[in-house]
C-alpha cells in the first residue's frame, strides 16, 4: 500500500493506461503527419485536439459536481431524518407518563360502570316486559301465519320473540355469564321459537323446491322469501360482530339460510335433471337420445325462466343467472359422467359425445341467443374429463374396428359368391364391368366418417386412419381371392363361365377404390400429406390390377399355346395360317378387355403385344427348325416381316399406340435371316445389336445356328467381335430379349 492510500496494483493499472493513451496519440498524430503537405495544418490539428479535450474535461467536472450535489443532499436528509427520531421519542415518553397518571382515574369509574349495566339490564326487561307476557300467544299467531303461507308476517312475528329472548339472554350473560340456571330459565320460556324457526324455514325450503313453478305462478311468494333470508342473513351477521366483542352469541345463531337456500336449489337443479330419464334400453333401443333430447329441453326452458321471471325476484349481488348456469351445468355435468360409466354401445357411445361435445354448447343448448349475452359458455369446464371421453373414444374404436373388419369379410364373402354367377357383372355407366363391392365398403366408411365428424375433428381423422388401414389389410385379402378365384378357374377352365368377365370387374374395382380412396380423403381429411397406409394402399392396389391383367393374359396365351408352338416350324414354313390365328384371337379377347378402365387396359395392350413379340422371338431361339438354303431363309424372313406387319397393325389398333420397336425386333431378325451373304453378316448382327443393346450372345448363337449357313469360326468372329464392343442399354429402353430364357440358347450353342 502507498502513502496515500493507493494501492500498488491499482498505480501500476494507471501507469499501464498512461502509457496506452500516450502510445495511441502518438499512433494518431503519425496518422495525421504522414505527408508534408499535412505539416501546414499542424496548428489546425493542435487546436482541434485542444477543442476536445476541453470538452472532455468540461465533462469530467459536470459529473464529479452532479455527484458532490447528490451526496451533499443525502446527508441533509439524514441529519433531517435524525432530528425526527428524537423528536418522536420524547413524544412517546411524554405518552407514557400521561397513561400511567390515568390508571387510577379508571379504576375510581369502576361503580358508575357498575350502575349503567345494570340500568341498560332493567331498560331491556322494562323494554320486553309486554312480550314476554304476550309470548304464548305470539306463538300460536305466527304458527298460525305459517299455516297460512302468510311468510312476511310470520317472520316479522318470529323476529319480535327472537329479539326479546336474545335481548334477555344477553343480558343475563353481562350481569353474570356463569349463572346457567338463569340462562336456562329464558331458554325454557322461549323454547316455542326455536320450533317456529323450524316450521318457517321449511316452507322457505319448499317454495325454493317448487321455484321453477312458482316463479311462473306467483313470482311475490319466491320475493317473499327472499327477503326473509336476507333479514336473517342481517342478524347473523349482527349477532355474529357482537359475539366479537362480548363472546356472547343466542342460540341458533348463525342460521346461515342463505348457503341453506343455495344448497336447497342446487340439489332442486339436480333433481330436475335426475328426473329426465323416463325409458331405459331394455323398453327402447333409443332410450339415451331421448334423455339427452329431454335433458336439451329442459335444461334450456328451466334457464330462460331464470332469465326472464327469477333474476327479478333475487338482489343483484347474487348473480343470479350466472348463479343457475353453473348449478344446471355441474348437474348436466354429473348426470354424463354417470351416462359415461355404463356399459354404452358403439352408437350410444357416438350419441353421448356427440352430445357433450356439439350439442351442448351449440345455439341448441348453452349457446342459445337468449342465453348467450348474460354469459361467456367458453369459460365452462369440460361436461366430461378429457381422461373420460378418450376411455370412450378408444372403447368406440375398439369396437368399431372389431364391426368394421366383420363387415369386410362379409362383404368379400358375398362378392366372392357373385363371381360364381353365371351371368356377366354389370356395367357402370361408361360400359366397364364392376362389382357392388368398392360401393358396400365405401358407403360403410362413409356412414361411420360422418358419425365421426359429428363428434370431433381430430376423431374424424383418427377414424379416417382406423379405415385406411382396415382397407390396407382388406385389400391383401381381395388380392389373395383374386388369386385364388384364378387357379381355381385354371383347374377347370370351364368354370365360372363368366371368369374372364368378372376379373375384368376385379380389375376395375382397383381403380373404383383408388378413386373412393381419394374422394374420402378431400371429405374428411384436412391434411393433404400421403400417410403409410396411403402408399400401401396405391402398392396393392396396384398388384391386385397387374395380377388381375397377367391372369387375363394368361388366359389368352393358353388359348394360343398352340398356335405359338407352330411358329418358325416346317409347318409353319410351308403356309400355317397360326400367325392370323393368334391375331383373330387377341382381337376377340380384346373385345372383352375394353371392359377395362384405364390405365389398365392401355398396360394390358402393351403387355399383351410385349408378350406376343416375346414368344415369337423364343420360337426362333427354340431352333424349331433350321433353314436350308438361302431360298427357304428368304421365304421365312419374308414371312416374319409379313407377321410382323399383322401384330404391328392389330396392336396399333387395340392400343393406338407405337408398336414399331417391339415388331421391328422380329423385322430386325428377318434381316439376319435374309441376308445372302455371308460376308455381310457381322454387319447385319451389329445393327441388330445396336437396335436391341439388351440381347445377349447366347440369342445371336442362337440365331446364326437357325440361318444355317454360319460358319463356327465364323459365328467365333462375330460374338469375339462383339463382345469386345459390346453396347450397354439404360433402364429406358424397353427390353425385348432381356425376358427370353438364356437356358434354351445354350442349349442350342452346345448342339
Amino acid at each position: 500500500i502507498c502513502k496515500d492510500g493507493w494501492n500498488s496494483g491499482t498505480l501500476y493499472t494507471m501507469e499501464e493506461t498512461s502509457r496506452e493513451a500516450v502510445a495511441t496519440a502518438v499512433q494518431r498524430v503519425a496518422g495525421m503527419l504522414q505527408r508534408s503537405d499535412q505539416l501546414d495544418k499542424v496548428e489546425q490539428y493542435r487546436r482541434r485536439e485542444a477543442r476536445k479535450k476541453a470538452s472532455v474535461e468540461a465533462r469530467l467536472k459536470a459529473a464529479i459536481q452532479s455527484q458532490l450535489d447528490g451526496v451533499r443532499t443525502g446527508l441533509t436528509q439524514l441529519h433531517s431524518a435524525l432530528l425526527d427520531v428524537k423528536d418522536i421519542q420524547s413524544s412517546l415518553a411524554d405518552v407514557s407518563k400521561d397513561w400511567r397518571q390515568s390508571i387510577n382515574t379508571i379504576e375510581n369509574l369502576k361503580d358508575v360502570k357498575d350502575a349503567v349495566v345494570q340500568h341498560s339490564q332493567l331498560a331491556a326487561a322494562v323494554e320486553n316486559l309486554k312480550n314476554i307476557f304476550s309470548v304464548p300467544e305470539i306463538v300460536a299467531e305466527t304458527r298460525q301465519l305459517i299455516e297460512q303461507a302468510e311468510l312476511l308476517q310470520a317472520h316479522r312475528k318470529l323476529m319480535e320473540l327472537e329479539c326479546s329472548r336474545d335481548d334477555l339472554m344477553y343480558e343475563q350473560y353481562r350481569m353474570d355469564s356463569k349463572n346457567t340456571s338463569d340462562m336456562n330459565l329464558i331458554s325454557i320460556y322461549f323454547e316455542d321459537v326455536q320450533g317456529l324457526s323450524d316450521e318457517l324455514a321449511k316452507q322457505l325450503w319448499m317454495v325454493l323446491q317448487r321455484s321453477m313453478v312458482t316463479v311462473r305462478r306467483d313470482p311475490t311468494m319466491l320475493v317473499s322469501v327472499v327477503r326473509i333470508i336476507e333479514r336473517e342473513e342481517k342478524i347473523d351477521r349482527r349477532m355474529v360482530d357482537r359475539k366479537k366483542q362480548t363472546a356472547f352469541i343466542p342460540p341458533g345463531r348463525p342460521k346461515r339460510w342463505k348457503d341453506k337456500m343455495f344448497e336447497v336449489l342446487e340439489g332442486t337443479v339436480s333433481t330436475r335433471i335426475e328426473g329426465t330419464q323416463a325409458v331405459t334400453r331394455e323398453t327402447d333401443k333409443m332410450w339415451l337420445v331421448r334423455l339427452l333430447e329431454i335433458t336439451r329441453k329442459y335444461v334450456l326452458d328451466d334457464l330462460i325462466v331464470v332469465k326472464n321471471l327469477m333474476v327479478q325476484c333475487f338482489p343483484p349481488h347474487y348473480n343470479t343467472f350466472n348463479r343457475f348456469f353453473i348449478l344446471y351445468h355441474n348437474a348436466v355435468s354429473s348426470r354424463v359422467k354417470e351416462l359415461a360409466a355404463e356399459d354404452l354401445e358403439a352408437n350410444e357411445i357416438v350419441s353421448l359425445l356427440t352430445w357433450v361435445l356439439n350439442t351442448y354448447k351449440s345455439v341448441e343448448m348453452m349457446g342459445h341467443p337468449e342465453l348467450c349475452s348474460e354469459c361467456d359458455i367458453h369459460q365452462l369446464e369440460p361436461l366430461l374429463p378429457k381422461d373420460v371421453v378418450d376411455d370412450l373414444l378408444s372403447k368406440y374404436v375398439k369396437t368399431f374396428t372389431s364391426n368394421i373388419t366383420g363387415w369386410l369379410r362379409k362383404a368379400l364373402e358375398t362378392d366372392k359368391k357373385d363371381w360364381q354367377k353365371e351371368t356377366e357383372p354389370e356395367a357402370d355407366q361408361d360400359g366397364y364391368y364392376q362389382t357392388t363391392l368398392p360401393a358396400i365398403v365405401f358407403q360403410m366408411f362413409e356412414q361411420n366418417l360422418q358419425v365421426a365428424a359429428q363428434i370431433d375433428g381430430d376423431f374424424k381423422e383418427q377414424v379416417l386412419k382406423l379405415c385406411l388401414k382396415q382397407m390396407t389389410s382388406f385389400l391383401v385379402r381381395y388380392r389373395e381371392e383374386a388369386v385364388a378365384y384364378k387357379e381355381e378357374h385354371l383347374k377347370n377352365r370351364q368354370l365360372p363361365q363368366c371368369y374372364v368377365q368378372y376379373m375384368i370387374a376385379i380389375i376395375n374395382n382397383c381403380q373404383t377404390f383408388k378413386e373412393s380412396i381419394n374422394s374420402l380423403k378431400r371429405k374428411y381429411s384436412q391434411s393433404s400429406e400421403p400417410t403409410d397406409s396411403d402408399a400401401a394402399i396405391e402398392r396393392t392396389l396396384n398388384e391386385v390390377a397387374k395380377e388381375g391383367c397377367q391372369f387375363l393374359l394368361d388366359e389368352v396365351f393358353l388359348d394360343l399355346e398352340s398356335h405359338l408352338n407352330e411358329l418358325l416350324t416346317r409347318k409353319w414354313l410351308t403356309g400355317s395360317h397360326a400367325v392370323d390365328t393368334i391375331c383373330v384371337t387377341v382381337e376377340d379377347y380384346f373385345n372383352d378387355f375394353n371392359k377395362i378402365k384405364k390405365p389398365f387396359n392401355q398396360e394390358m395392350t402393351s403387355e399383351a403385344l410385349r408378350r406376343v413379340v416375346v414368344e415369337y422371338i423364343k420360337a426362333v431361339m427354340l431352333k424349331r427348325m433350321t433353314f436350308k438354303n438361302a431360298d427357304e431363309r428368304k421365304e421365312g424372313a419374308e414371312r416374319m416381316i409379313k407377321e410382323a406387319d399383322q401384330f404391328k397393325f392389330l396392336f396399333k389398333k387395340l392400343a393406338g399406340e407405337d408398336t414399331d420397336r417391339l415388331c421391328g425386333a422380329i423385322a430386325a431378325i428377318a434381316e439376319v435371316f435374309k441376308l445372302t451373304d455371308p460376308t455381310l453378316l457381322f454387319l447385319e448382327v451389329t445393327t441388330l445389336v445396336s437396335k436391341y443393346p439388351d440381347i445377349r450372345e447366347e440369342h445371336i448363337q442362337a440365331l446364326l445356328s437357325v440361318r444355317g449357313d454360319a460358319s463356327r469360326e465364323m459365328r467365333q468372329m462375330i460374338i469375339g467381335t462383339l463382345s469386345e464392343n459390346k453396347l450397354s442399354y439404360t433402364s429406358a429402353t424397353q427390353p425385348v430379349f432381356k425376358d427370353i430364357a438364356v437356358l434354351h440358347c445354350l442349349k442350342l450353342y452346345r448342339k
